[in-house]
C-alpha cells in the first residue's frame, strides 16, 4: 500500500481506536505460566543444591556434580521455549531464540556431558552460577508478566544483573570450551575422517575453535541490545524517580 493510500485509510478510519495486539488465549497463558513456575522452581533447585553442597564440602571445586542431573534436565526444557516462537504462543524470533537456547544445550550436552574431564573445571561453575542466577530472575519476570503483577524488583533484575552475569557465563563457557579442546584432539571424539562410504568428513575440535571465535561477533551484539533494552524499559521509571 502507497504512503497516500495509507494516509487516506488512516482517516477515513480516524474514530477506529487501533487495534490492540493480541496476547495469547486463556489456555495457552495458564499453560505458559505453569511452564515458567515449573522453571523458576527448577533453577531454585539447581541453587539451592550449589549451596548445600558447598556448605557440605567447603570447598567449591566439583560442585557440579552435585546439580548435573537437574542442570540437563531444566536446560534441555528450555528448548520448548523455541517451539513456543513456533506456535506463535511468545511473541519472540524462531531464530533469536533457537540460537540462546541451543548454545546452552550445546554446551550442557556436547561438551559438559561429552567431555567429562572438564566437569571438575571451575569455569563449569563460572557458568552454571551464571546460568542459575539468571533464569531464576528470567522466569520469575516471565511469570509475573504473563500475571500481569510484575513487581519493580523483579524488572531491575532482569535488566540489571545481566550486567554481570553474560560476561561471566561467556568466561565460563569460553574456558570450558577451551578445556575440552585437548581431550576432544586426543580421542576424535564425533569427528569423522576420511575414508568412508558417505565420503564425509568432520572434525569436532575445529568445529569447537569455530564455536569459540563465533562469540567474538556475537558478544557484543547481544550484550549491547540487552543494554538498549535496560535504558528502553528502566529509562522512564528512572526519570519518574528523579522527578519525585
Amino acid at each position: 500500500m502507497s504512503a497516500a493510500a495509507q494516509g487516506t485509510s488512516k482517516a477515513a478510519h480516524g474514530d477506529v481506536a487501533p487495534k490492540k495486539k493480541k496476547g495469547p488465549g486463556a489456555l495457552a497463558t495458564a499453560y505458559l505460566v505453569i511452564y515458567n513456575v515449573v522453571m523458576t522452581a527448577g533453577w531454585l533447585v539447581i541453587a539451592v543444591g550449589l549451596v548445600r553442597a558447598y556448605l557440605a564440602r567447603g570447598s567449591y571445586h566439583g560442585l557440579y556434580y552435585s546439580i548435573e542431573k537437574p542442570l540437563k534436565f531444566f536446560q534441555t526444557g528450555a528448548l520448548l521455549e523455541v517451539l513456543h516462537c513456533a506456535v506463535g504462543i511468545v511473541p519472540s524470533s524462531v531464530v533469536l531464540t533457537g540460537f540462546q537456547v541451543m548454545s546452552r544445550v550445546f554446551l550442557t550436552w556436547a561438551v559438559t556431558h561429552s567431555v567429562r574431564e572438564v566437569q571438575s573445571e571451575d569455569s563449569v561453575l563460572l557458568f552454571v552460577t551464571a546460568w542459575t542466577v539468571t533464569e531464576i530472575i528470567r522466569y520469575s519476570f516471565y511469570t509475573f508478566s504473563l500475571l500481569n503483577h510484575l513487581p519493580y524488583l523483579i524488572k531491575w533484575a532482569r535488566y540489571t544483573f545481566f550486567i554481570v552475569l553474560y560476561p561471566m557465563g561467556v568466561s565460563g563457557e569460553l574456558l570450558t570450551i577451551y578445556a575440552a579442546l585437548p581431550y576432544v584432539q586426543k580421542t576424535g571424539l564425533y569427528s569423522v575422517t576420511l575414508p568412508n562410504k558417505y565420503n564425509f568428513s568432520f572434525d569436532y575440535y575445529t568445529f569447537l575453535i569455530l564455536v569459540m571465535i563465533s562469540y567474538i561477533p556475537l558478544f557484543p551484539q547481544l550484550y549491547f541490545h540487552m543494554m538498549r533494552q535496560r535504558k528502553k524499559v528502566l529509562g522512564h521509571a528512572d526519570d519518574y524517580s528523579k522527578v519525585e
